[in-house]
Parts: structure tokens; C-alpha cells; sequence
């Protein structure tokens, strides 16, 4: 029996979303985050061996994060805030204990976390906050701490001069802790080593004041995974603790690597290259240099950890398999012979069946550039087209199950989602691109071309599209309705997005104003007629079509100011525009309460708007 809308969209909205994935160190608990199976987003663990179900760590009214794994595997560290304002505050919850908290920082604290491991010794926590250690005010630099959990006293070992988006990495003897600088440039990242103690800090990988370098711990706490990028590309290598040598292992320019670790249980390399927004996993021998490619399946699979006898835990998704958390064996590779570790399809009546596929779109931009999307089609005659633009913007949509994007689709929408320039999983160049002009410059000719190409194509029609997204999608959005005819676009729906540059590199988290820097060539004293140029505020009076501003009021990151100050000029204006607000979320809405309020208003204001445009 089918589903009428109502019920689709409840079954769509009580469908676990999972996020992350992790293995324990002893390989015999898998850890993860579901948002949907209660009020807000949870942590749960089960065994790998797939022997019973899962088991709910934390239950509380706010949004919990899984962060790490203490040493013996017996307890996870969690952090949550309050209604999305990122102020976290960190917690042990014991295996034997689920559901019990226990608080390792204050809480409500004013300033941002990142990361939190507990040391071997069972005493101290490491992480990086934004907070002075003498005045106790809050800063830009994340500074590493450790953190005595008897005593309470909080000791800096390693005091960045700029901010930037890294958390610390103690290694698993607990001697010395790994961490990223960008003191150099904005664009840049630079790898230091500092040691429990708080001595001996310094840089051991620069690749170039503009280049960035990451650096992931192997289970022998006295090697270094070495991910850098080139000129052309990200090469991998290991850097040895004990004589400071780095040797490279993968240095090739066809290669388009994104992500490398060494799971606790394995001397192999996990390496995850993404081309063309598909990932491709392989493994590598780190001392024979051998390596491994992972058999082409069906969807996305991506290894987290090695179980023994060739079995491994890692997450397998498409746009029409619910995300999860599966034991698979190399020996038999194949999406049939999973194991599921969650047991989600016990949670759903949903199936794959149920569920709109992604199709493989391209089109030429303004430049000749090639982008490529993802395009969903209902399975009767289109209302209209929405565009469905992702946030980052370094970040890039995969063939993957969004419940926004499949209930769209289950309304009667096109739904067309790009991968402009920019974007991650089309390689370092292409990600570099957004950077010569800046936000609001060519990748926003990209997303207008992908429509242009969509009417040419006949899926979509002039007058019968829509725009939304959340964070730079937000951003996208506001630019499409000021910038962009209405015959382009009809219709926005800006979620959480910035609306004048300047406001928002003022009264955004002090660590993330670095990334503003980086995107826009510097900060707006310095280049001032840029900020002004892409701040879509400034060209409210261009807009022609229906306007729907939706904003969390707990937002640090794109804070309501944004909001605030677009009123006011669209009120001066005289542009007509409706407002939704939930005064329990940050940046993104995402409580399942707050998703189906959102997800309904979304569908009626395009029919709306295409309707109109019909008439």
C-alpha cells in the first residue's frame, strides 16, 4: 500500500540520519550519531561482530556529538550544546553506563571546543579551545590545553597567533600531541608537534605559507600519516617521530586523494580519493608500497577499521540505501554479504524502492568549465525545479540519501544538486578555482548555468525554479534572487545564509573568520570593494521574485545579525518577503519537529511561486 504525502514524510523524517563512524581500539565496538530516532541527535555503539543490537549512549534534548574514544575502549567522550550555539561542553558516557553523563568541562562555556581526548594516564584531557588562560576571555587562536580532571586546572601547551578550524591529536602513547597552524596565511596550513608537557613545540611540516598539510597519528603513537597538498594535488607520506624524516609514498598528479588515516588495528593505509564526487577506497602497505583498490560496487563504501581475518567495519551509502555502518569482509565483496551494525532497516518502513536515484548531470559553465550534479526526477510530470545547493563551501554533494532532497522529489520537484567550482571531489585545482574571484564570482555562474542547461534540456521550465540550501547553499540562494532574472529564478528559500560579507566576518565564531580571509583574499578593511560587491544586501532592490528567509536563532557561525540587517533593507526597499524562524536551532535545522514545519512550508512556497508563474 503507498504512502500518502503526510505519512511519506514522517517515515522520511524518523528515518535515522547517521553521521560519522568510528571503531574502538580494541575493534569491538562501533560507534556512530543518529539524528531522527528521538528529539535530537544521539550517540549509539554496537559490537562488530554484529552480535546484538545497538545501544543508546546518550538521550537528551540537545544535539550530542560522539568526539572520541578513551584508551581502553570501555567509555566514548560526547560534547553537546544548547539549541545549536556550538558552545560545547564535553562528557565521558561509560559502555556499562548508557545514558548516563559525565561532565569532563563546564557548561554554557564562552568559548568553542575542538576535539577532547583523555590521556592514557586517565587523568588529563587534551583539547583546543578559543578561551585566554589568564583573562578566561574568549579569543580567536584555539589553544591546546590539558586539562587535569582532578584538580580542574586547564594548562596551555601550545599557543597558536590565528585561528583556524583543527582539533588536537594526542597519540596513543600519550607523550605528544599533533596539531595545525595557519600563523602563516589564511590559505594555509602548517603541522606542529608539541609534547605533554607543553615543551618542545614546534613546526614539522610546512609545504608552503598557502598550502595545507594535515597529519593523522599510525596506532604506534611514533609515526605520522603525512596528507599534503602540491601545486596540483594532495601526496601522502610518513613522517617518523623519532628521527623528524619525512618520506613520501604517493605523489601523483592524476590522483585526486581527499582523506588518509591508520586505524588502530592495521599498519595498512586507508586511502579515500574521490573523482568525479564518486569515492574510491584503497588500501596501502605502508613498507612494500603496495596497494590495494577496493572493487567498484554499488554505492559509496568507506573502510573505518580492520576487524581480523579480513573483515573491516565501514559505512556504505547511495541515494537510495539508508546510510550505515556495515561488517564487510574483503574476501567477499559485495553489498549482498553486509552485515548491517545498526540494524536500521528495523527502524523504517522505507525502502530502497521507496527512494529517488541520483543521476549523473553535466553542463558547461560560463567559462567552459565543466560541473557536474546530481539530478533527481519525480516519477510523474515535474511542477517545477528546485536547486539544491550544499554548504561549505569546500565540501561537495555525493550520491548519498538526503530527506530533503527526497521529499521534494516526492512532492512532484525536479531537484537539481550542483557541484560548483569549489567544490571538494574534482580535484585541487577545481576546489582552488572559487578563490579567484571570490564568493559570489564564477561558482555562482556555475549553479545559473546548471539551470540554463536544465530548460535548454527541457526538465526544467523558465518561471518554474526554485533555490534553496543552508549555509553557503543560504548564501547561493540570496545571490540567485538578487542577481539572477526571474525566468532563471523564480523562487528562494535562503536557509542560514549570509547576506551582507562584512556582518557576517563581524559577528561570526572569532576561529572561522580565517576561512572568510582565505575565500575573499582577505579581510574587508583590506579588500573592502570585494565584500561590498558579494554581499547580495547590497542588491535587494534587483529582486523580482518570492522570497522565504529561514534562519536557526541559536546560529553562531551566519548569525541572525545577517537576518536583522536584510529586513531592514528589504523593508526600505519595499520587497515583499516571509520570514521563518526557530528559536531552538543553530546553524541548520535539523530537530525532526522543526524539519517537518520547514520541509512542508519549503514545498507549499514553491507550488506557490510556480503555480504563479503558471498563471
Amino acid at each position: 500500500m503507498s504512502m500518502t504525502p503526510d505519512e511519506f514524510l514522517d517515515a522520511l523524517l524518523s528515518l535515522p540520519r547517521l553521521y560519522g563512524g568510528s571503531v574502538s581500539p580494541d575493534s569491538k565496538w562501533a560507534a556512530w550519531m543518529w539524528l531522527g530516532t528521538s528529539a535530537a541527535m544521539d550517540v549509539y555503539v554496537a559490537p562488530t561482530d554484529g552480535s546484538s543490537a545497538p545501544i543508546q549512549l546518550t538521550d537528551t534534548n540537545e544535539n550530542t556529538v560522539f568526539v572520541s574514544w578513551v584508551p581502553g575502549s570501555e567509555a566514548v567522550i560526547v560534547a553537546h550544546d544548547e539549541g545549536g550555539n556550538e558552545r560545547l561542553q564535553l562528557f565521558q558516557v561509560n559502555l556499562v553506563q548508557p545514558r548516563v553523563l559525565h561532565p569532563l568541562t563546564e557548561p554554557s562555556p564562552n568559548y568553542y571546543i575542538r576535539g577532547g581526548q583523555i590521556h592514557p594516564n586517565g587523568k588529563w584531557l587534551v583539547y583546543g579551545a578559543n578561551v585566554d588562560p589568564e583573562s578566561k576571555q574568549e579569543i580567536e587562536p584555539s589553544i591546546v590545553y590539558r586539562h587535569d580532571l582532578t584538580t580542574d586546572e586547564r594548562k596551555p601547551l601550545a599557543r597558536p597567533k590565528k585561528g583556524g578550524w583543527y582539533s588536537p591529536r594526542l597519540n596513543s602513547s600519550g607523550t605528544h600531541i599533533l596539531y595545525n597552524r595557519k600563523d602563516r596565511h589564511p590559505s594555509g596550513y602548517q603541522l606542529w608537534l608539541v609534547d605533554i608537557e607543553g615543551e618542545n613545540d614546534r613546526e614539522i611540516v610546512n609545504v608552503g605559507d598557502t598550502a595545507k598539510v594535515y597529519g593523522a597519528w599510525f596506532p604506534d603513537g611514533k609515526r605520522i600519516l603525512i596528507n599534503a597538498e602540491s601545486e596540483t594535488h594532495n601526496k601522502i607520506g610518513v613522517w617518523n617521530l623519532d628521527d623528524g624524516v619525512l618520506r613520501w609514498l604517493i605523489d601523483d598528479p592524476k590522483r585526486n586523494i581527499e582523506q588518509a588515516y591508520v586505524p588502530f588495528g592495521s599498519e595498512q593505509v586507508v586511502i579515500l580519493e574521490v573523482q568525479q564526487a564518486r569515492l574510491q577506497a584503497s588500501l596501502l602497505n605502508v613498507e612494500t608500497g603496495e596497494e590495494t583498490q577496493l572493487p567498484e560496487i554499488p554505492g559509496n563504501l568507506k573502510p573505518i577499521a580492520p576487524l581480523g581475518a579480513g573483515a573491516w567495519v565501514g559505512q556504505y551509502f547511495s541515494s537510495t540505501h539508508i546510510t550505515d555502518l556495515v561488517r564487510f569482509s574483503l574476501l567477499d565483496f559485495q553489498p549482498e554479504s553486509f552485515v548491517s551494525l545498526t540494524r536500521v532497516k528495523e527502524r523504517t518502513g522505507l525502502s530502497d524502492n521507496d527512494l529517488a536515484a541520483a543521476e549523473d548531470f553535466r553542463w558547461k559553465s560560463v567559462d567552459g568549465l565543466e560541473i557536474q550534479g546530481w539530478l533527481y526526477k519525480p516519477k510523474g510530470k515535474a511542477k517545477g525545479t528546485i536547486v539544491y545547493v550544499h554548504g561549505g563551501p569546500t565540501h561537495h554533494s555525493s550520491d548519498a540519501l538526503d530527506d530533503q532532497i527526497q521529499f521534494f522529489v516526492s512532492q512532484g520537484f525536479n531537484v537539481l544538486d550542483p557541484n560548483y567550482r569549489g567544490s571538494t571531489g574534482f580535484g585541487l585545482a577545481f576546489r582552488e578555482a572559487i578563490k579567484v574571484e571570490g564568493w559570489g564570482g564564477k561558482e555562482q555562474e556555475d549553479i545559473r548555468a546548471g539551470i540554463e542547461a536544465l530548460i535548454a534540456a527541457g526538465i526544467a521550465e523558465k518561471g518554474k525554479v526554485g533555490i534553496t540550501g543552508t549555509s553557503y547553499g543560504g548564501y547561493s540562494s540570496w545571490h540567485a534572487i538578487t542577481h539572477f532574472a526571474p525566468d532563471v529564478v523564480a523562487a528562494s528559500a535562503p536557509i542560514c545564509g549570509m547576506t551582507d560579507l562584512v556582518v557576517d566576518y563581524d559577528t561570526t565564531r572569532p576561529d572561522l573568520r580565517p576561512y572568510s580571509e582565505e575565500m575573499m583574499g582577505g579581510r574587508p578593511d583590506q579588500v573592502p570593494q570585494r565584500y561590498h560587491e558579494r554581499s547580495p544586501i547590497n542588491f535587494v532592490s534587483n529582486i523580482k521574485g518570492r522570497l522565504l528567509i529561514v534562519q536557526g536563532l541559536r546560529d553562531p557561525n551566519v548569525t541572525p545579525e545577517n537576518v536583522r540587517m536584510v529586513k531592514k533593507a528589504l523593508d526600505q526597499a519595499g520587497i515583499e518577503h516571509q520570514l521563518l524562524t526557530f528559536d531552538n536551532e543553530g546553524h541548520g535545522i535539523d530537530r525532526p519537529e522543526n524539519l517537518k514545519v520547514l520541509y512542508t512550508r519549503l514545498a507549499e512556497f514553491f507550488s506557490e511561486a510556480f503555480a504563479e508563474a503558471q498563471g
